[in-house]
């Protein structure tokens, strides 16, 4: 099975489909735009998604979903 570079396993994964998700629906657009501003426009979801995976993912989704939304903003990374 074939992932993202940088995505290790399917935890890595499954919890960047979950931020991905979230993000989106936190910013009422779809899913594929935020992909593309975290990918794309940045490279939020490589250079910070996953690598803080171990911190991240043991926090609420309302903190994880605004941590992400601060870096975005911080990087200046619009949606």
């Amino acid at each position: 099975m074939s992932y993202e570079p940088g995505i290790q396993g399917n935890k890595e994964l499954e919890f960047a489909i979950f931020c991905i998700e979230n993000v989106a629906q936190r910013l009422q657009v779809n899913a594929e735009q935020v992909y593309a501003a975290l990918t794309e426009k940045s490279d939020i979801l490589h250079s910070y998604i996953v690598p803080e995976y171990d911190i991240l993912h043991t926090q609420s989704k309302d903190y994880i979903v605004d941590d992400i939304l601060q870096v975005m903003r911080e990087r200046g990374v619009a949606v």
